[in-house]
C-alpha cells in the first residue's frame, strides 16, 4: 500500500463552512470520505451538512455508530475515533486537534486550519511536525489565495 497523502487546507475563513464545502465537493466527486473530530464539532457538521447550500442541498452522511447497511451506503461517516470497521478509507477529512490514531488506513489525509484561530493554527503547526517527523511530505494549500476560499 503506498503511503498516505497529506495536505494542510491553510488559512479556512471559516472551518466549518469550508469542510462543508469539502464534502459537497468529494461527494460530486463520488469520492467516500471520514470526517473526524470531536464530538461538539461532529454535531455542528452534521446540523450543517443537513442543509448546506439551502434545503434542497442535503450532504448525505451518518456517524459511525450506524448500522451497517447504514455505513455502507453512506459517502460520509462522521467520527470522533477511526476504526478499522469504518466502511471508507480513500479520504480522512480531519478537523480534530491531534492527529487521528489509525490515520494511514486512508489514501489521503486532508487538514483544515482556520484563518484567525491562533490556537488552531498551532495545533496545526504541531501535526505538521508530527507528519513530517514520521516521513509524510506534506501538500500546502493557501486558502488566502484562492478565489473561492
Amino acid at each position: 500500500m503506498a503511503q498516505t497523502a497529506v495536505a494542510f487546507h491553510f488559512n479556512a475563513p471559516n472551518k466549518l463552512a469550508y469542510a462543508c464545502k469539502l464534502v459537497r465537493k468529494l461527494q460530486r466527486m463520488d469520492m467516500p470520505l471520514v470526517l473526524t473530530g470531536e464530538p461538539d464539532l461532529l454535531d455542528a457538521i452534521s446540523a450543517a451538512l443537513w442543509s448546506f447550500g439551502g434545503p434542497a442541498q442535503f450532504l448525505p452522511h451518518c456517524t459511525s455508530d450506524a448500522k451497517a447497511e447504514v455505513l455502507s451506503r453512506s459517502p460520509t461517516v462522521l467520527t470522533a475515533h477511526l476504526s478499522n470497521a469504518l466502511p471508507h478509507q480513500r479520504v480522512l477529512l480531519n478537523l480534530a486537534a491531534e492527529i487521528p490514531a489509525g490515520f494511514e488506513q486512508f489514501e489521503r489525509v486532508i487538514e483544515v486550519v482556520s484563518a484567525d484561530d491562533a490556537d488552531d493554527r498551532q495545533r496545526a503547526r504541531d501535526r505538521w511536525r508530527a507528519y513530517t517527523a514520521q516521513g509524510y511530505a506534506i501538500e500546502r494549500h493557501d486558502l488566502v489565495m484562492k478565489s473561492d476560499a
